[in-house]
């Protein structure tokens, strides 16, 4: 019987700039044809999946940081926020100018001043208007085609987690307010900035997730690897038998994990499942 492999997408399956190498592609889809099946697992909530990785033989998908979770087409979790937490949570972002945006598979719903801040920040002191400006931008381009602005459109009873893009107030100062309300995480995404974060449901991880689906497959945590490369893949590691953190991971992660492997870049997932005899490269 095949492994089942756990990716993490940011800074694990995709590179910095969101793009899945030639390595890993080649790799996994070898390793699915030698009947090992993979799984995501990542902070994303499904609508901010990109084509390029569901392209991939995957036969699942842990979103929204654990909240959801989907087999072979099946969606065997879904945790949502309560509604009225929810838009008190945003009233305090919006009275401390904290742009976010709500993460539901039915799209990604920005603040009103989350799309310009983005362009900010990956401007950086260039100018848009100049050719390396307009590169930079058309990087991010992916990610702000996703952002859906209008307000009205918004479900607040099908929003599986909230992520802030924050240059105002102190993580510590939201941190300190809502922890132990919901889950609470400094955001992954480096290019947000140190003060930014992700909140999501008190008690759910990617842990608890892997749980559900595992109990669902009936499959012992022995017969997982998951690779990752953040401090909230520390969960993911719990649940399987070996955690593989990736050469650009954190320093928390590489303490805990069963192999550290080469960076995204430099093939380490291909190297990985090689040197697990899962492919022959």
């Amino acid at each position: 019987m095949g492994k089942l492999i756990f990716l993490d997408i940011d800074g694990t399956l995709c590179n910095d700039l969101g793009v899945v190498p030639t390595s890993a592609k080649q790799a996994i889809i070898q390793a699915y044809e030698n009947e090992h099946r993979f799984y995501l697992c990542t902070g994303r909530s499904k609508a901010e999946i990109t084509e390029d990785v569901l392209a991939l033989p995957i036969s699942g998908i842990v979103g929204a940081g654990g909240g959801y979770c989907e087999v072979d087409g099946e969606v065997i979790l879904h945790q949502v926020f309560d509604s009225k937490e929810l838009k008190k949570l945003i009233g305090f972002l919006e009275e401390n100018r904290v742009e976010y945006y709500l993460e539901s598979n039915q799209g990604l719903f920005a603040s009103a001043n989350l799309r310009n801040l983005l362009i900010q920040l990956t401007l950086g002191d260039l100018a848009e208007e100049s050719a390396e400006g307009q590169e930079k931008v058309a990087s991010i381009k992916w990610f702000l085609d996703l952002l859906i602005e209008d307000p009205s459109l918004i479900d607040y009873e099908d929003v599986n987690k909230l992520s802030f893009v924050n240059h105002s107030i102190p993580y510590e100062t939201i941190h300190a307010r809502y922890d132990g309300d919901f889950h609470m995480l400094r955001s992954t995404v480096s290019a947000f900035g140190p003060d930014s974060g992700e909140i999501g449901l008190r008690n759910i991880n990617k842990r608890t997730a892997i749980e559900t689906l595992l109990h669902h497959l009936q499959r012992d945590k022995e017969d997982c690897l998951a690779f990752g490369d953040g401090n909230n893949d520390i969960a993911m590691f719990e649940a399987v038998g070996t955690g593989v953190a990736m050469g650009n991971a954190k320093e928390e992660l590489k303490a805990i994990a069963d192999e550290i492997t080469l960076t995204h870049d430099e093939g380490g997932i291909a190297h990985t499942l090689a040197k697990l005899n899962l492919v022959n490269l």
